[in-house]
């Protein structure tokens, strides 16, 4: 079902952003070939090498043939093929079942795909995908599904034939960390609208989901030990929304929905700026013990925790432990970013005493790149978000030891707009067509950031605009992938040129999976 925007954003009505698509007939011919080989496909692999005398067609005597620590990957497809074909598709263990089959098999591929790599084998007698670990299953079924038609992304049955693009695949990620962010601070999103865009970003090998969970504006989380924090601070939004919150349950769950699709939810709690929710909800927070208004306007840098009180900490180590039992990922982010209302000497005190308290509850430090000017252990990762090539804080943290998460603002900022027009979105880091948000390099941005520095790449997509998923998908849509490939790809093999004409044939999956995208005119889109 195609999908509009109709939504008032902060008092400015925004206009219908239409999805285009392609017509719903096609003839036999379109239906009896591939749309896209092996190198089309986003990342681009390490290696892909396309064959169009292989291509294998599935029917409705092919099965899913996995071993056991490939079942759940291979429920998995099969739950991605069913609707589309019609077709039974059934998960067989080990060489029980005949006829054609897609086969899944853990520890038997090359040392070179390592944790998340895969190799990938269609012929026209069957599929075989080969990896070391469960994650590199699933990465190769990312693969495999983008070499399928577009088709099969619907939910309805199509009469049509399946094309499975003949060739081969050996792959694996340039780097570790390859993750996208989403604010529900400014504007709180539901727990299903967060599953959907899980999955919307699984399919392009994003790993991390980085979760804004607390700001000014609101506070998303339950901790039970301090319950106003969501019953109070979670009942705003900007622009005077709605707002909401996660139950610790529903919180649990989407780690779990998160991790059957193999990402890893890093939660944040701002601090010891971007607290005003905290503090609306908690008086004894501030200073002076008075209460404090909540704040639905979009300014940012006026708060901040009160770095001498005691209960400051008792309310951190509160939070943090709690969240901690919620997140079996090894990290927590604690924020750090424009604490302008904190002195820098406040400010070292305060990092002084939180960053212990993470260590205590067994998780490693994330945070904004502000936080490398506090020392921090070498085993925290500052987030780089500045828009110019230099940062001695951060290069100097990376001279420690630390690894560098890159998200340059003027880069990667997803809520950034594409052109002055765009009816979402902010530009205070500059306009980020689809060109700007892919062409540029992690390793190369920052003067003493090199590639060994590096653990990888975040998107982030901030909320002050975006109140649907609809808006969602249409900042994240088309450039979340161009940085997904950033993350995974080699750099060599990395060109805008090339990029854009795989890109183009991305579209017509979206159309099937009613993404609202932007239609740059950057791309010749099919």
């Amino acid at each position: 079902m195609s999908k509009r925007l109709s939504t008032t954003v902060l008092g400015v009505a925004v206009l219908s952003l239409v999805t285009f698509g392609l017509p719903a007939t096609a003839s036999a011919a379109q239906h009896t070939k591939a749309e896209r080989t092996v190198t089309d496909v986003i990342p681009a692999p390490v290696e892909a090498k396309a064959d169009p005398r292989a291509n294998f067609r599935l029917n409705p005597a092919t099965v899913i043939r996995t071993d056991r620590d490939g079942r759940q990957v291979g429920e998995y497809l099969a739950g991605l093929l069913r609707p589309a074909t019609g077709y039974r598709l059934p998960v067989v263990t080990g060489h029980r079942g005949g006829g054609p089959a897609i086969s899944l098999e853990t520890g038997h591929a090359s040392d070179r795909v390592g944790t998340e790599g895969y190799q990938l084998k269609v012929s026209s007698s069957g599929v075989s995908l080969r990896a070391k670990t469960d994650k590199g299953l699933f990465s190769g079924v990312q693969t495999l599904r983008q070499l399928l038609p577009s088709a099969i992304e619907a939910t309805t049955v199509q009469k049509r034939s399946w094309v499975v693009s003949g060739g081969t695949v050996l792959d694996y990620p340039r780097f570790g960390y390859r993750s996208a962010m989403l604010d529900v601070a400014r504007h709180f999103f539901t727990p299903a609208q967060v599953k959907l865009y899980i999955d919307q970003i699984a399919q392009y090998k994003i790993n991390t989901l980085h979760l804004h969970l607390s700001d000014d504006q609101g506070w998303r989380i339950e901790i039970k030990s301090w319950p106003k924090l969501a019953t109070v601070g979670g009942l705003t939004a900007v622009g005077g929304g709605p707002g909401g919150y996660y139950t610790q349950e529903q919180y649990k769950d989407l780690v779990a929905y998160a991790a059957s699709r193999h990402i890893t939810v890093v939660p944040e709690i701002d601090m010891p700026g971007h607290t005003n929710a905290a503090q609306h909800s908690y008086a004894e927070l501030n200073c002076d013990g008075k209460p404090i208004p909540a704040r639905t306007d979009i300014e940012v840098g006026y708060s901040s925790l009160c770095i001498n009180k005691d209960i400051t900490y008792t309310f951190v180590d509160d939070v943090l432990r709690e969240l901690a039992a919620l997140t079996p990922g090894k990290y927590l982010n604690i924020g750090g970013d424009e604490a302008h209302a904190t002195t820098p000497e406040d400010y070292q005190t305060f990092a002084k005493k939180v960053q212990p308290i993470v260590a205590k509850y067994g998780k490693q430090i994330t945070g904004w790149h502000d936080i490398a000017k506090t020392n921090p252990p070498v085993s925290a990762v500052p987030q780089f978000w500045g828009t110019t090539g230099t940062d001695a804080n951060v290069a100097a943290a990376a001279a420690r030891g630390n690894k560098i998460l890159m998200s340059p603002a003027n880069k990667a900022y997803m809520d950034m707009k594409y052109h002055p027009q765009t009816p979402l979105g902010l530009s205070w880091a500059g306009l980020i067509e689809v060109k700007t948000g892919y062409d540029w390099d992690p390793a190369t941005y920052l003067q003493g950031v090199t590639e060994q520095n590096v653990i990888g790449v975040e998107a982030p997509l901030w909320s002050e605009t975006l109140v649907t998923s609809e808006h969602i998908e249409f900042m994240a849509f088309p450039r979340l992938p161009g940085y997904a490939e950033i993350g995974w790809s080699p750099k060599d093999s990395r060109t805008w040129d090339a990029y854009r004409l795989r890109l183009a044939k991305q579209s017509p999956r979206w159309v099937q999976q009613g993404i609202d995208f932007y239609r740059s005119t950057q791309v010749d889109w099919q």
